[in-house]
């Protein structure tokens, strides 16, 4: 898809990949980029930055998407491009409170959902649409260290795989951003934890690679390069994988 004179909407757009993604998309010549955040004064600092929309929304509550959809289809024009970025990182394994695993279920994954539910009928009655859906390298391999992040980066892979199964013959097209470390609020004081084992990227080049996928309509986005190479070492051998993750686990988790 040419990115040129599309209306985007961008969640988590206050900070981080979700900034980085506003400013790439402003520079590929979008006509309008909407800058959500449920942080209204860093989404209107993005926006201010690049002459975007702000927009406060708590991806959390399916009401608040509706609306950001609504509000910017009535007053912008149709998107064209949804970028469901939010997410969310705790701590902790199977014990983790249930608050914390329905709140990272809620963001990682249910936000996705509702975001689908509310701008792909949209897209489809109008001829196509294109979802660039912000996941992991733990949704594709696991979190070391995090239960409800693996669990629920996976369940966020398999939502976006089965949106372009089921919907790639209506002309949506589905991208989903699987990077390891990347330097945000999230990662700050975790330089050295096993995510950046290839290296911590800066949020830009996060953006780069969305941009670059979706002018190709790329499903897997892969901004470091050796999750390939872990993905196809797992299911070359499954047990030499977990072998060799509870090795890492043994190294990090202490």
């Amino acid at each position: 898809m040419d990115i040129k004179n599309k209306v985007v909407v961008v969640t988590g757009a206050a900070a981080g990949i979700g900034r980085a993604l506003c400013e790439a998309f402003a520079t590929q010549g979008a006509d309008t980029v909407v800058c959500a955040d449920i942080d209204i004064n860093g989404a209107a600092q993005t926006a201010h930055s690049i002459n975007g929309l702000p927009r406060k929304v708590d991806v959390s509550v399916e009401a608040q998407i509706a609306d950001l959809v609504e509000d910017i289809e009535a007053s912008v024009g149709p998107i064209d491009i949804f970028c469901s970025n939010a997410g969310v990182l705790v701590e902790g394994g199977a014990d983790a409170p249930d608050v914390e695993w329905q709140r990272l279920w809620d963001i990682n994954v249910m936000a996705h959902v509702w975001a689908a539910r509310h701008v792909v009928p949209r897209m489809i009655a109008r001829g196509g649409g294109y979802l660039l859906n912000t996941a992991s390298a733990a949704g594709l391999l696991n979190q070391i260290g995090s239960a409800p992040y693996g669990v629920t980066k996976h369940a966020a892979v398999g939502l976006a795989e089965w949106l372009a199964i089921t919907h790639g013959d209506a002309g949506i097209k589905v991208s989903v951003l699987c990077p390891q470390a990347v330097r945000t609020a999230m990662t700050e004081g975790h330089e050295d934890h096993v995510a950046a084992i290839d290296g911590m990227l800066e949020p830009a080049d996060a953006a780069q690679a969305c941009m670059d996928a979706i002018r190709n309509e790329t499903f897997l986005v892969l901004p470091h390069a050796n999750v390939r190479k872990y993905m196809q070492l797992k299911t070359g051998d499954y047990d030499r994988w977990i072998a060799g993750m509870q090795k890492l686990n043994r190294a990090y988790s202490g």
